[in-house]
């Protein structure tokens, strides 16, 4: 057995014996949800559970503000915020901003540098995502961000397992490592918390690019696509890959030439997006 094989069976058994040390969704995300599940819950009542984290208030005001949101009047108050969002758009938008604690912090400065360079990719697939749901689905934009921000979130424990195993190391192993298992750590942890099966799809099957659901157009193909586009300019595999031959781009309707110009014309709003998950 090679190398490669005996650590991906390892990580593997630890995956099945409950020994992986997996992370957290922070509480006040739980919160958020709760509330918003909540039949009875108005803006007020949600407004009080997001109130308590000052960061997380001016954040929400900031983005009802942006140029993704406003509306002819400012907004000053939270609970105008919420109104103007929507109850999903914030549990979505406050569980993507709390997600960034993960993400920021690693056992030395390699994690660390893995870790940041992890939650920029993924903020950048996440806007990916929200301009292809709003341009070409009838998806959700905000479902769609989301299902983008937690896409590849089962690295995460691998790049900070990585430190205890001397062989991971080695920074090409450990890539292969992470390309290989992070898909099935990141739905064991999105079933952990208890998150809808739409998501935990798009992380199984995100990187499949056979990946075919039907006729109609799911999270995982927004993703697919959005992953593939963001490495556009790069040296990455996915750029060399046929992209008509891929289903997820045949239902989207999307040549590489339309992509790549959707794209340009989009920057702003990828931008904009971006600087959301960023504290």
């Amino acid at each position: 057995m090679s190398l490669e094989s005996k650590l991906l069976a390892k990580f593997l058994d630890d995956i099945n014996h409950n020994r992986i040390n997996l992370p957290t969704l922070p509480e006040v995300a739980l919160k958020v949800r709760d509330v918003v599940q909540d039949p009875s819950s108005s803006a007020a009542k949600i407004a009080v559970t997001i109130g308590s984290d000052p960061v997380l208030t001016a954040r929400l005001l900031h983005i009802a503000n942006s140029p993704l949101y406003r509306g002819a009047m400012p907004i000053e108050n939270l609970q105008n915020a919420i109104t103007r969002l929507g109850q999903t758009v914030v549990r979505n938008i406050i569980t993507g901003m709390v997600m960034e604690q993960l993400y920021q912090k690693g056992a030395n400065p390699s994690v660390e540098k893995h870790l940041k360079e992890l939650w920029l990719h993924s903020t950048r697939v996440a806007a990916i995502s929200h301009v292809l749901a709003r341009k070409f689905t009838r998806l959700k934009p905000d479902q769609a961000m989301l299902a983008g921000l937690i896409h590849d979130i089962g690295a995460i424990p691998v790049y900070t397992e990585a430190v205890n195993i001397p062989e991971l190391q080695d920074e090409a192993l450990l890539q292969r490592i992470v390309d290989k298992i992070h898909n099935l750590i990141g739905t064991t942890i999105l079933d952990e918390w208890d998150f809808p099966q739409e998501l935990i799809d798009v992380v199984s099957n995100h990187e499949d690019l056979r990946y075919d659901s039907g006729e109609e157009v799911d999270y995982v193909d927004i993703v697919t696509v959005a992953n593939i586009l963001s490495y556009v300019g790069t040296a990455h595999p996915h750029t060399k890959t046929e992209w008509m031959q891929i289903p997820a781009f045949k239902k989207l309707g999307l040549t590489p030439e339309q992509s790549i110009a959707i794209m340009e014309e989009a920057q702003e709003e990828v931008a904009l997006i971006q600087k959301m998950f960023s504290a």
